[in-house]
């Protein structure tokens, strides 16, 4: 009996030996091999672009991105992958606004999820270039759509089209969700309406795969130079290393509903990881000024600001010096303007399980903590 007992011991043991030693052979391989899915991502330089290859990355995919041909651009996504670059992440060059580059591409790498989040994607700007952000914003998508119907690759293509709380424009409900109406307020909105709707056409005309995230905004330390957000952690970096003495501003109370990019990209994906096609908002549901943005930004130094006056008169001052640090300068403010932005994550809680991680006190040390270091 007992030498019954030590032998069926030792049979479940080395069993359990056996299916760990091939448990652990499997994950090796994965490592090695990646999961063989495919990702192609349009406007991989920019913010978003960054962190989604990084997710994707982690995940074990073979990430191929479309870029213009800028190679300063280039030797900056060397640099950020450096340990993958060789294996796992190729760089194309194209542009949205020509479609024989586009079909070229993804006749080429024949993805499985395509990401679309190239755009000129600045709101102001958008009103000085007008023709060039409707030419590669609208268009752009609609040329990626055209490519995936040609090629015959709509049942093997799931398609992600960034697209932008803008579209609500200035509304009467106070939480935008996927069943409000659109009212854009500016080129860069109506482009991206349209984006949204001919997404929404290609995926009820031809069955493809396609969804729209309609992302409020989302900042994080790479974001471009261009947005309020950055100028402001870079102007309290730079006045607290005694390189800069004032932040000029637009409208200190333009109130929006601003969460971490990296949190952002990971709806992105959960939302091409369904069994069906959808659209998604998604937000932190809480709103904030850009006044508040300073405030916090500030704080991060160990100052704090107290507001004196109105209007274009208005100035925000050091409390324990007086030192004026914020001005407004009417040059920063928009021909066309909403007044505020706070979307509705209901949706995407319950469908997709997500949830923002990071609070917008966090966020704005996040950004002015990384400045420091750029300029210490």
């Amino acid at each position: 009996m007992g030498q019954y007992i030590m032998g069926f011991i030792s049979t479940q043991l080395r069993f359990k030996y056996w299916v760990f030693k091939l448990w652990f052979i499997g994950i090796f391989l994965l490592q090695i091999n990646g999961n063989d899915k495919k990702a192609l991502i349009f406007g991989i330089t920019g913010q978003d672009g960054f962190y989604l290859t990084k997710l994707l990355l982690d995940k074990n995919y073979i990430v191929h991105g479309c870029m213009r041909n800028t190679p300063s651009q280039l030797e900056r996504m060397r640099q950020s992958f450096k340990g993958f670059y060789k294996n796992s992440l190729f760089l194309h060059y194209g542009d949205l606004t020509d479609a024989s580059s586009i079909i070229e591409l993804l006749d080429e790498v024949k993805p499985d999820e395509i990401y679309n989040l190239g755009a000129q994607s600045q709101v102001a700007l958008s009103f000085k270039k007008a023709e060039y952000t409707t030419n590669c914003d609208a268009l752009g998508p609609l040329r990626i759509l055209e490519a995936i119907r040609i090629l015959g690759l709509k049942d093997k293509i799931r398609f992600y089209q960034a697209s932008s709380s803008e579209m609500f424009g200035d509304v009467e409900d106070k939480l935008q969700d996927e069943m409000t109406l659109f009212a854009p307020k500016s080129p860069y909105a109506t482009a991206k309406l349209f984006a949204y709707w001919i997404t929404r056409n290609y995926r009820e005309a031809y069955k493809i795969f396609a969804c729209n995230g309609i992302l409020f905004n989302h900042e994080s330390e790479r974001r471009g130079r261009g947005f309020v957000t950055r100028k402001i952690a870079r102007a309290v970096a730079k006045i607290s290393c005694g390189k800069n003495k004032v932040l000029c501003l637009g409208n200190l109370d333009s109130t929006r509903d601003w969460g971490y990019a990296p949190d952002y990209v990971e709806a992105m994906w959960l939302m091409l990881q369904q069994n069906a096609p959808d659209d998604y908002v998604i937000a932190t549901g809480e709103g904030h000024s850009v006044r508040e943005f300073v405030e916090a930004a500030f704080k991060v130094i160990g100052v704090t600001v107290e507001w004196h006056g109105d209007g274009i008169n208005e100035i925000g001052r050091n409390k324990e010096t007086e030192k004026i640090l914020v001005r407004i300068d009417p040059k920063f403010f928009r021909p066309n303007d909403k007044k505020s932005s706070l979307g509705c994550n209901e949706k995407a809680k319950k469908l997709l399980r997500w949830q923002p991680t990071t609070k917008f006190n966090e966020l704005a040390k996040k950004m002015v903590e990384s400045e420091l270091l750029n300029h210490l």
